[in-house]
């Protein structure tokens, strides 16, 4: 290499500092907030996933129920809408939980070429066991924040949520 050419960064393994202060990865995340969200995400869902197995419940269908019970029967777009869950992705989700037997379809009140997706009596327990898990998913996942860092954390993610 000669003087006018840019230095590499060498392999991790290969590089004091990089070996001391942690990991590739970690430099990397400070200079790109977009990667570390992907990964931070990728982290979560895969908490998410192993805190819902033993309830037979994906992420999506704990966030169908989770808005179901707080604001009453909604139609599947506004479902896919609210939660930004694609419409493809949602008519499953649907599926899946009222095979399981913890939603119905019924005609919408309002619009009659719409169905509203209303929660079944089954689905408080499901929904009730599925939100008790919610605090060690967190602290599972958020582990390494203060309880000011985490707030600040969702303020932050709102904001950029917000604007899309």
């Amino acid at each position: 290499m000669t003087a006018t050419e840019p230095s590499r960064l060498t392999s991790p393994g290969r590089n004091p500092e990089l070996r001391v202060s942690g990991r590739y990865f970690s430099r990397l995340a400070r200079e790109r907030p977009d990667i570390a969200m992907c990964r931070a995400a990728t982290l979560a869902a895969r908490v998410i996933d192993e805190e819902l197995a033993g309830r037979r419940l994906t992420a999506s269908q704990h966030l169908v129920l989770k808005m179901l019970d707080d604001v009453g029967p909604c139609s599947q777009q506004e479902l896919s809408e609210q939660l930004r869950i694609d419409r493809s992705v949602m008519v499953g989700c649907i599926d899946g939980l009222e095979g399981s037997g913890l939603v119905r379809r019924d005609r919408h009140p309002r619009d009659r070429r719409a169905y509203a997706v209303t929660l079944t009596a089954e689905a408080a327990a499901v929904l009730e066991a599925a939100e008790d898990g919610v605090p060690r998913l967190l602290d599972r996942t958020f582990g390494a924040l203060t309880a000011a860092e985490r707030r600040t954390l969702t303020r932050l993610m709102g904001k950029i949520l917000d604007a899309d």
